[in-house]
């Protein structure tokens, strides 16, 4: 018993060792690419005049794995998330709040989850960056951010639209956790 409980407090011993020689590699990391393009990577500087030149929305990572139907669907309801949410800050020759989206993972939903341990509820996830591009394209700021909604968010998984509703809601999380987080001045 008491080599067995040995083992599992070295296995995670090891497991903290792995996780922290991995940050401070990709701390490095991060320091590298800040040296190259002479921005910190997910620094997003206060708005200049407190207002975006407009919003848009670039789901092309999509695209390119093929994500065609939810792309389009997730283009226009986060465009649309995005102007509502920033209603008050768009208009005026300021910089353009481009959101490129990376990921977009909508779990297999069946109308169940565990709580119990080892279990968990069944998440969809959108993962993207904000990025503040000035006029002439050049990158000003970055905001990398993921969202998560449980599942069930797109209502009963058996009735129809279900998952287009769940695509509607976290693109409409999205927008209000991006607003919340960026320095808006």
């Amino acid at each position: 018993m008491m080599g067995n409980r040995c083992g599992r407090r070295a296995g995670l011993l090891a497991a903290g060792l792995l996780s922290l020689g991995l940050a401070v590699l990709a701390a490095g990391s991060a320091v590298a690419q800040s040296l190259q393009t002479g921005m910190v990577p997910d620094a997003f500087p206060p708005l200049p005049g407190g207002r975006f030149g407009d919003v848009r929305v670039d789901v092309r990572p999509l695209l390119a794995r093929s994500a065609g139907l939810e792309a389009a669907a997730l283009h226009a309801d986060l465009t649309e998330a995005l102007r509502r949410t920033f209603r008050d800050r768009i208009g005026g020759p300021g910089p353009i709040l481009v959101v490129r989206i990376t990921a977009l993972s909508l779990r297999e939903y069946v109308g169940s989850s565990s709580r119990s341990f080892g279990g968990g509820m069944q998440n969809d996830y959108l993962e993207g960056e904000a990025l503040l591009v000035d006029r002439r394209g050049a990158v000003l700021g970055r905001h990398t951010q993921l969202t998560a909604t449980p599942s069930s968010f797109g209502g009963a998984w058996y009735e129809p639209g279900s998952e287009r509703r769940r695509v509607a809601a976290i693109a409409e999380i999205y927008a209000q956790w991006l607003r919340r987080d960026l320095p808006l001045n």
